[in-house]
Formats: C-alpha cells, sequence, structure tokens
C-alpha cells in the first residue's frame, strides 16, 4: 500500500530514488528529499507490503495534473507488479478531475502501466 514519506523514511527514501538515473549523486539526492518535504506541490509516497518499504514514487501536483516524477522498485523486488501497483494506487487516489502525466524518465513506464486518461490504444 502507498504511504506518505515521513521524515523517519528519509534514508530508505533516499536508497530507492538513488535508482533513478538522474539522482546517483548524493547531493542531488538530498536536494530531491529537501523538495519533497518543502515544496506542497511535491509529494512522495513509498510502497508498502507487511514491514518492508519496496517502493517510492513522487508526484508534482500543478493544478489537476499529477507529474509522475520518480518510480522506483527495490531490484530485488522488481518485475513483480510493485510499480503498476503504486500507479494504480496514485490513479485511485488522484481521480477526476486530475490525470496522471509523466515526465522524460517516467514516460516509458507509465505507458505500459494502463493509466492513460482516454481509451488504452494498445494492450
Amino acid at each position: 500500500m502507498l504511504i506518505r514519506f515521513k521524515k523517519s523514511f528519509e534514508k530508505i527514501a533516499m536508497g530507492l530514488l538513488s535508482f533513478m538515473p538522474d539522482q546517483k549523486e548524493v547531493k542531488k539526492l538530498q536536494q530531491t528529499i529537501k523538495e519533497y518535504e518543502t515544496n506542497e506541490k511535491w509529494h512522495l509516497f513509498l510502497w508498502k507490503e507487511e514491514e518492508d518499504i519496496l517502493g517510492a514514487v513522487g508526484i508534482i501536483q500543478e493544478d489537476n495534473d499529477i507529474i509522475l516524477q520518480h518510480i522506483t522498485v527495490n531490484p530485488s523486488h522488481r518485475g513483480v507488479g510493485i510499480g503498476q501497483n503504486m500507479v494504480k494506487s496514485l490513479k485511485e487516489m488522484y481521480k477526476e478531475p486530475y490525470r496522471i502525466l509523466p515526465n522524460k524518465q517516467t514516460e516509458r513506464f507509465l505507458s505500459k502501466c494502463d493509466v492513460s486518461n482516454s481509451d488504452s490504444e494498445n494492450e
């Protein structure tokens, strides 16, 4: 299930975000986490199963657009649908009139998740 990021999960969140291509440097990771903590338009969620945090998804809310900024899953838990479940949960949280949109980094993944706001074209 998706839970909101809390300061107590900072190291776990940084570890997960470090799997994103643009988040390899510690300084960049710290800036990103600070943005999620201080910018009211930025929201970070963690995927929790039992007691384990297995993934993270970060969004930027611009009016009715929800920009999928970051999405990452612990490598040892990839390929079992956690990323798709995170996107599905986001879609349930941000129903109409919101639209979930990708950025350049998340575009390819989001296109695989069938969360388009129009009818699905490809399956």
